[in-house]
């Protein structure tokens, strides 16, 4: 079934392929063109480009002579020429489709060209990276050629402060990680102010190594989260302690393969007798059982230096695809509160979603959506059914030349490693460049020691130095470099033969104390003789490493994913270079141990192989590739699970934000806020009438409940007297007259403040209720999706299940944000706090402002007093004007009060009269 779906998605790739030769053709035959015109004719082009889209002209139509523009500003400006194959990448991602090229082959240059001609039209264009790293060094490297042309780049890192990104976002090209995109989406939709707003569209993207951020990364939505109520660290240090104290097997089991544990009988009663307690599962101990499985799972299934590492007193999560830690990342539902409990650190408070994304779902919001990776037709068939997105492999420039050798597999981890170093040392030895491939941070530290013992000097590239990480990459092509590394998926850089040469230069430059910024002058007249000494040294070395093979790649496991390992092999035989790669395996790996590799370990025991004689056979590699395909399946089902279950959240996310941004931007609500008067108002009068058959209606709980909505000017006193005895009126005559009343006192309320005024007091009350609300909905969802699954024991399906109730819940929501929205106008009262200079004020909706990184919040916050709030007795009240000057009032009594509240109540009933 696989072949036959790979066949059917490579339909038609040769038709594909000679079209994007032909605008290869196309872009050369201007090229001689654009090579005749002077910088400033060049750069006058883009204003006639521009003026062509603005008169209809298609961006079609347009490619070959903006491809052309961008070969020639590239060649002037950074040196570098299009190659053919680039064109056709870059035309492929104009068209939106994945360009699969191989390493090497220089896709950071082709999203010049495609990022160029879509940023003409004037759409947002964002380039999105795996690593802040390269976002800023793909921006200032490929925004020469930009600027040149005179367009803007911009570039969004993790550090950034949200007074600085709106400013990179207006830029007509964006480089960016795939998070901080998405942070930066959800933030959009909590601010209180348009100008508080970021981001302008998503009209175009162009996802370097796709496959590492819209595959390997979408099985974990992006979530902004806040403190949420209540400390409970001291439980998480109760089992921490708890947890060592039971035995694996006899007090619990894991399934290492889902990754979950399950507590055995023998493990509950020891359990309960440590806390004192009779029963685990009582609905009061319920709590208890979340804190006892996250403990277990913390000790079995998180292990420093492999999920984690421990740095200054923080945990930090370790990206299992890139090796790189994560700063800011939790792990949710308390199971990063029993890390730090298991590792003695300090244990925060957990967190509650404010805000949630899947990559999916965000990335899908794209108008045109393209890619670029060294591996993606092992995935094609995912990105077609997820993105609808077409694979499309492009050729290299020059003719791959690696040597892909057989698997070598021992019965044990020990006499693997053994035949790693061995042969590590025979290639270092010959001064063959080698980068050796491991799986964890504890992997690569085990095969550092080996290699030291041996004398053999070499670099380590993991989650604990990838500061580093440029550094590294640079010399990892020098003769006899040995380079170790975790998980080379992801990184983005190439290894070159015999060094990077311009990174050599700027090393030489700093070493003369030279600086580009203090010394300008200076150090472009040196710039060019140290670059052509460092192009002369690495060219001498380059040589030098072709003759022992090119770069050696040692793979020490088989990775989860056959792409992954397939990256690693890539880093070799770049450009046309020679290479060799080999995987050293052994039958306790995880992925042979865990899944599908018992024939192969029948083969080695029957066989009687002496340790350190490997197995080359092709049983064993078709069990590795079956178990790389069962953990694949695994994977992929588990992205269709996240996604299923987020296309609910997504379809009320799109509702609530599109909400959200009718209001920020301007629309008028006053007719919105009569029909929730209206709406609220009948809700309560039919919940009151929600009786049993001897019931009589209970006028004082109405009264109450219609006093917790707004200030009741009608008494029972009044409604008797127009309509007899309660009990006779009708719902409908009620709710008449009720609505009238509150009607009447919003209009009294529009008098007070001004119509200005009330109007932005409409806008304002109403996007702190959505937000409010929307957050506790949130956890509601959340806690929802946490027990659904166990419908399936009463054979329903907690898809559908979670559907109807999620839209229920949702129902409820709308409902809630109605009733609080009511309340507010009625009960609101401005009062501004005592802010020191410089603070900043707090935001509303759940107080923003504590969350990291988030938005600026200008806007005053509102206070409320009525039935369910109470306000400060001495607090002095103030009032905004509309023409923004503060009106103060002072302090009045009780009396004063009652007084004003009865000439209100009169008011209205006058009104009413006369109505």
């Amino acid at each position: 079934m696989a072949s036959f779906i790979e066949r059917i998605l490579r339909t038609g790739e040769k038709r594909t392929l000679k079209r994007l030769w032909q605008y290869a053709d196309a872009v050369n035959m201007v090229e001689d063109d654009f090579a005749a015109l002077s910088d400033a004719e060049l750069r006058a082009e883009t204003d006639s480009f521009k003026q062509q889209i603005a008169d209809g002209v298609s961006l079609d139509s347009l490619l070959p002579e903006a491809f052309g523009a961008v070969r020639e500003a590239a060649s002037r400006t950074v040196g570098l020429r299009h190659f053919d194959v680039q064109v056709m990448g870059g035309a492929a991602l104009h068209e939106g489709r994945i360009a699969e090229m191989k390493t090497g082959e220089g896709k950071t240059l082709v999203a010049t060209a495609p990022a160029y001609l879509n940023a003409l039209s004037g759409e947002a264009v964002h380039i999105v990276t795996v690593n802040d790293y390269l976002a800023e060094y793909q921006s200032e490297l490929m925004g020469r050629i930009f600027r040149f042309l005179g367009m803007e780049t911009g570039v969004i890192s993790s550090g950034l402060p949200p007074s600085q990104r709106k400013a990179q976002y207006d830029a007509d090209i964006t480089y960016g990680t795939n998070n901080e995109f998405g942070f930066d989406y959800l933030r959009d939709n909590m601010v209180m102010s348009k100008n508080d707003m970021v981001q302008r569209g998503h009209g175009f993207a162009i996802v370097d190594e796709i496959d590492s951020i819209l595959i390997d990364e979408a099985r974990t939505p992006l979530i902004i989260s806040g403190p949420a109520q209540g400390d409970v660290s001291g439980w998480y240090s109760q089992f921490a302690k708890l947890a060592p104290r039971l035995k694996r097997d006899t007090d619990y089991e894991i399934d290492e393969k889902k990754r979950t544990v399950s507590v055995l009988e023998h493990g509950i009663d020891k359990v309960e007798d440590w806390l004192g307690i009779d029963n685990l599962y009582e609905s009061a101990n319920t709590p208890l059982i979340g804190h006892l499985n996250n403990a277990i799972r913390a000790k079995e299934l998180f292990q420093r230096g492999k999920e984690y590492e421990l740095i200054d007193g923080e945990i930090r999560i370790v990206d299992e695809h890139t090796g790189r830690m994560l700063p800011g990342r939790r792990l949710s539902d308390g199971l990063h509160q029993a890390i730090e409990a298991k590792e003695k650190v300090k244990v925060h408070a957990e967190n509650q979603t404010l805000a949630s994304v899947t990559l999916q779902n965000y990335f899908r919001k794209y108008t045109k959506l393209s890619g670029m990776t060294g591996t993606a037709e092992t995935e094609a068939a995912e990105f077609m059914s997820t993105y609808e997105l077409g694979v499309v492999p492009i050729p290299t420039h020059k003719d791959v030349q690696r040597v892909d050798r057989q698997d070598l597999v021992y019965k044990h981890e020990k006499a693997k490693f053994a035949a790693v170093i061995e042969d590590v040392a025979e290639r270092h030895k010959n001064k063959q460049p080698v980068l050796i491939g491991t799986t964890s941070v504890e992997k690569s530290e085990y095969v550092s020691k080996l290699l030291a013992k041996e004398g053999i000097r070499h670099e380590v590239l993991n989650a604990k130095n990838y500061a580093r990480e440029a550094a590294i990459i640079a010399d990892a092509g020098r003769p006899g470099a040995v380079t170790v590394a975790t998980n080379m998926a992801g990184r983005g850089t190439d290894i070159i033969l015999g060094g990077n040469a311009e990174f050599a230069a700027v090393a030489e430059m700093n070493r003369r104390g030279l600086d580009p910024e203090e010394n300008s002058e200076e150090y472009e007249k040196v710039w060019s003789e140290v670059f052509a000494q460092a192009q002369a040294d690495t060219e001498h070395e380059r040589e030098a490493v072709k003759e022992s093979g090119g770069l050696y790649v040692l793979g020490t496991e088989r990775h989860e994913s056959r792409r992954i390992d397939n990256q690693l092999r890539g880093r070799s035989g770049r450009q046309g270079d020679p290479g060799e790669s080999r995987f050293y395996l052994s039958m306790t790996d995880d992925l042979l141990r865990l899944f599908n590799a018992g024939m192969a370990q029948r083969v080695m025991g029957m066989s009687n192989f002496p340790d350190d004689m490997p197995l080359e056979a092709k049983m064993v590699t078709k069990a590795i590739e079956r178990a790389q395909a069962t953990v694949e399946e695994r994977n992929t089902q588990q992205r269709k699970d996240v996604l299923k279950y987020d296309q609910v959240m997504n379809s009320q996310r799109e509702a609530i934000y599109n909400d959200r941004i009718q209001i920020l931007e301007g629309e008028d609500l006053q007719s919105r806020i009569v029909e929730f008067i209206e709406e609220s108002v009948s809700d309560v009068v039919d919940d009151a009438y929600q009786l049993d058959k001897n019931e009589e209606l209970d006028a004082d709980q109405l009264w109450q409940n219609l006093r917790g909505l707004y200030p009741v000017s009608l008494t029972q006193e009044d409604m008797e007297e127009e309509f007899g005895s309660l009990s006779r009126v009708k719902p409908e005559e009620l709710k008449r007259e009720f609505v009238s009343d509150a009607k009447v006192l919003y209009g009294l309320r529009e008098e007070e403040f001004g119509e200005e005024l009330m109007r932005d007091l409409e806008r304002r009350v109403l996007l702190e209720s959505i937000g409010q609300k929307w957050q506790e909905h949130l956890y509601e969802m959340d806690y929802l999706r946490e027990g659904v699954g166990l419908r399936a024991m009463a054979q329903r399906d907690p898809l559908v299940e979670y559907q109807r109730e999620g839209h229920t819940m949702f129902q409820s929501m709308m409902q809630a944000v109605r009733e609080d929205a009511v309340y507010k106008l009625f009960n609101v009262k401005f009062r501004k706090p005592e802010v020191k200079a410089g603070s900043s004020l707090p935001g509303v909706a759940g107080d923003f402002s504590k969350i990291a990184n988030f938005g600026n919040q200008q806007q005053q916050p509102l206070q409320y007093s009525g039935p369910s709030a109470s306000a400060p007795g001495d607090a002095v009240t103030q009032t905004r004007a509309a023409d923004g000057q503060k009106v103060e009032q002072p302090q009045k009594s009780r009396d004063e009060r009652k007084a004003e509240e009865r000439a209100a109540r009169k008011a209205a009933k006058k009104a009413r009269k006369t109505s």
